[in-house]
């Protein structure tokens, strides 16, 4: 067994990180061809009505797929 923490398997299929992966502000995390980032922030749900609390969760996953932590449909 290795002492190092963060490697690449022979042939370059896999890469483990059991360190840190830090990404700059330079840098980017792109799966696919989706460039992902940190998500807006969502304030607590306030909602006094279902229809309140359902578009506050709209407000969330417009958040995410802008996001692209999340598909758009």
């Amino acid at each position: 067994m290795s002492n190092t923490k963060n490697y690449t398997e022979s042939g370059g299929e896999k890469t483990v990180i059991r360190g840190t992966l830090e990404i700059t502000s330079e840098g980017k995390l792109i799966i696919g061809s989706t460039e992902l980032k940190p998500a807006e922030a969502q304030a607590n749900s306030s909602a006094t009505t279902i229809a309140d609390l359902k578009s506050e969760f709209n407000q969330l996953l417009e958040k995410l797929k802008s996001a692209g932590l999340m598909a758009d449909t």
